[in-house]
């Protein structure tokens, strides 16, 4: 659906080792605004800009490493979107932005296995008159043991990562822009709020 891909993995920090409070210092935001590209939102002071991250712009909480913010928009000249409802209703954009995350996490590795949820889509008009979907989806990364034992018993799998991704979907400029938000799980709902903000401040420009 979109434009190249991609895989927000950030394992450098163990999920299992997170801050309980990965926003506690980031209640002011700052707006990101992209006039070439035609969008802009806001994000928490805090966050790093990381380059050559494969997406139009990625910003990351130096903190919760697995935390991160990233916009893509599809090329006009291999897609022209007049408007959202060219991707059906949310429940149908809601599917294939779960497609398009599984197809990144796709992995070659023996033993693996993702469980995926869609939580929840919605849409809504935007102060700027313009509509907007926001979809919610929860993946689970399952990794065997010893994914080369012989009998069954002996391949026990683990989890590796449990994650909520985000997506607000815009349409303008005939792209189709997405920005991405990816958290663990283990914080989601410490840190809703926060997240929510940077969703609902996400607008998309005519250029």
């Amino acid at each position: 659906m979109m434009m190249g891909g991609l895989l927000m993995s950030g394992l450098m920090l163990s999920e299992a080792n997170l801050p309980t409070s990965a926003f506690a210092l980031t209640s002011v935001f700052r707006e990101y605004i992209d006039t070439f590209d035609g969008y802009s939102f806001k994000y928490p002071q805090n966050w790093i800009q990381v380059r050559g991250a494969g997406a139009d712009i990625f910003f990351r909480d130096p903190i919760v490493l697995d935390e991160n913010l990233s916009v893509e928009f599809s090329s006009p000249s291999s897609s022209k979107y007049k408007s959202l409802e060219d991707l059906g209703p949310p429940e149908e954009a809601g599917k294939k932005v779960l497609r398009q995350y599984l197809t990144e996490f796709m992995s070659t590795r023996l033993g693996v296995k993702r469980e995926s949820n869609i939580l929840t889509t919605s849409s809504r008009v935007a102060d700027d008159g313009k509509l907007y979907y926001q979809v919610e989806v929860n993946i689970k990364s399952y990794a065997n043991n010893n994914e080369l034992a012989v009998m069954p018993q002996d391949r026990v799998a683990r989890l590796e990562w449990d994650r909520r991704y985000l997506a607000v979907l815009g349409v303008e400029n005939n792209r189709l822009y997405s920005l991405r938000l990816q958290t663990p799980e283990k914080v989601f709902l410490e840190e809703e709020k926060d997240l929510r903000r940077v969703m609902d401040s996400f607008r998309v420009e005519k250029i």
